[in-house]
């Protein structure tokens, strides 16, 4: 072989692994649309066992076909302090069986389905009138494209079966099992997802390239290097989402090493299973995460308590749905509007906290936060909803008259807290269009912005005290300081206009200062909407 064949082997090779990667970055997409925020929701709801946390990160995990997003997730939720770090290692644990699917799929014979499943797919995102239909259709488009990524890998590194170097190379794995799981971990870390590493695996055995005892230590270390995606995402959230990930890479190192020590029972058990090279390494991908899950979950109190003591400090959470709301305090109306008074101020912490992060990212342009702002922003929603839901419920009862306006009241105080928080999610997606597309934001622009947001906390911070403590006048003094804010933002967006006009200001930059701008404004507003419920109240 001459360089022109290493060359069309790397060409090939990496054409194939592309089309493995494009395909099950598609079919990952298609799977989320279609489920929409159902899989948070899922993910959120269903963690509460640890049997019950492993299946709901195993069927997740199927459906977007990548542990990677659903770890990523997972850390969002701890940092956002939604689930504890037990719940989180459990949908890991479980994440990490569901990532074996791809493995067991792509491991069947396919090459006759291959391009009607491509044609199947295409045609229904070009056909279909329905959103969710097209979704599906990029999925299974996704899928078809991961299968040609096989074959076309397969093709590509045909060659190398018969280069004595590769082969001895081969061997190596399998005499020191380390160094196949030092390469398998680097090679998964540098692509970012162990199925498509799994994969390359697969069509090696396809061409007869690679035998199961040379496969295995490569499977273990893919296990670990998936962990850097988790790594990743917990870098510079809180202690818990730390935690989640340290136990994600403890759990594969310690899982890898009890297997190497047990490496031979452990491949002569995966060689009964199946006949073929490329079904024994999917099957021994499946049968390691299972054994893996068995075990953590017998010890998972104590591994928790190790994980602990590594990465010291105070667990942080938040209560998942209302706090204050219980029905039976519905029979008594005083009773129960305390409760739901106690739960909109909860909602007005929760809301000022989201847009204290936001600008703080806007400015810094630091996104470590956006997780935490995602869920601050679906625990909103959810307890708008609650509040709705208690006191729809309360209006059904006997109540007074100055009871009844309350409970209107409250609802709209729900509603107006509930929109703050999207003004700060609109501002943490400002963020993103800043840093993503490198953006300038001179000093003044930055100030100016500053400014208006001490203004607005001042004020928002002044409406919730007059709300708790009934205080009129300071109700009343929130309405004036409104008009003040609106005053504020006339003259910053006509200065600001004016710049863009002059050309002292990047045209991109001053569209999203103005939008900034607009949230901040609106925010004042509602603010001031429920400075207005306290003068009407009492």
């Amino acid at each position: 072989m001459d360089w022109r064949d290493y060359f069309q082997i790397a060409f090939i090779s990496a054409g194939g692994l592309g089309l493995f990667l494009f395909g099950i970055q598609m079919m990952a997409t298609g799977m989320q649309k279609a489920a929409g925020d159902r899989l948070r929701r899922i993910l959120e709801v269903l963690t509460t066992r640890p049997l019950i946390g492993v299946l709901t990160g195993l069927l997740i995990t199927m459906l977007i076909q990548s542990s990677g997003a659903t770890t990523v997730m997972v850390v969002g939720f701890a940092n956002a302090g939604l689930i504890t770090l037990s719940q989180a290692i459990s949908v890991i644990i479980g994440a990490n069986i569901g990532t074996t699917v791809t493995a067991q799929i792509v491991s069947f014979k396919f090459e006759v389905i291959v391009y009607p499943i491509i044609g199947l797919g295409a045609l229904i995102i070009f056909f279909s009138r329905r959103r969710q239909y097209r979704y599906l259709g990029e999925a299974v488009l996704g899928m078809g494209l991961l299968f040609l990524g096989i074959i076309t890998m397969s093709a590509g590194l045909s060659p190398l079966k018969d280069l004595a170097a590769f082969r001895s190379l081969l061997v190596h794995f399998s005499t020191f099992p380390l160094l196949g799981v030092l390469a398998g971990a680097v090679f998964t870390a540098l692509i970012q997802s162990s199925s498509a590493f799994t994969g390359v695996i697969i069509a090696m055995g396809m061409e007869g390239m690679i035998s199961l005892p040379e496969a295995v230590p490569l499977i273990l270390g893919s296990n670990i290097g998936t962990c850097v995606v988790a790594f990743i995402a917990s870098a510079g959230t809180n202690v818990t989402a730390r935690r989640t990930a340290m136990a994600h890479l403890f759990f594969n190192v310690i899982g890898t090493l009890l297997c190497l020590t047990l490496l031979t029972p452990f491949t002569n058990l995966v060689l009964k299973t199946a006949a073929t090279v490329p079904r024994q390494v999917a099957n021994a991908h499946t049968i390691f995460n299972v054994l893996n899950a068995v075990v953590f979950l017998l010890i998972l109190p104590y591994f928790t308590k190790f994980v602990t003591y590594l990465v010291p400090g105070e667990e942080a959470s938040i209560e998942i749905g209302p706090n204050y709301l219980d029905k039976r305090m519905l029979p008594t109306p005083a009773a129960a509007l305390r409760g739901a008074k106690k739960e909109l101020l909860r909602m007005a912490m929760i809301a000022r906290e989201m847009i204290g992060e936001a600008l703080d990212a806007f400015i810094k342009n630091d996104l470590k936060k956006g997780a935490h702002i995602e869920q601050m922003e679906d625990l909103l929603d959810s307890l708008e909803e609650g509040i709705n839901v208690f006191l729809s419920e309360l209006s059904q009862n006997s109540l007074t008259e100055a009871q009844s306006k309350t409970v209107g009241h409250y609802m709209s105080a729900a509603n107006d807290l509930e929109r703050i928080g999207d003004h700060a999610h609109n501002i943490k997606q400002l963020a993103e269009f800043k840093v993503e597309d490198r953006l300038p934001f001179s000093e003044q622009a930055i100030e100016e912005l500053s400014l208006i947001y001490e203004k607005i906390n001042i004020m928002l911070e002044r409406a919730l005290q007059a709300f708790e403590t009934e205080n009129k006048a300071l109700a009343r003094m929130v309405m004036v300081e409104d008009d003040e804010v609106d005053l504020m933002e006339k003259v910053l967006r006509k200065a600001h206009i004016e710049r863009i006009n002059t050309k002292k200001c990047y045209p991109p930059s001053g569209v999203i200062y103005l939008d900034v701008l607009s949230n901040m404004e609106r925010i004042a507003d509602h603010a001031t909407n429920i400075a207005q419920l306290v003068v009407e109240e009492f």
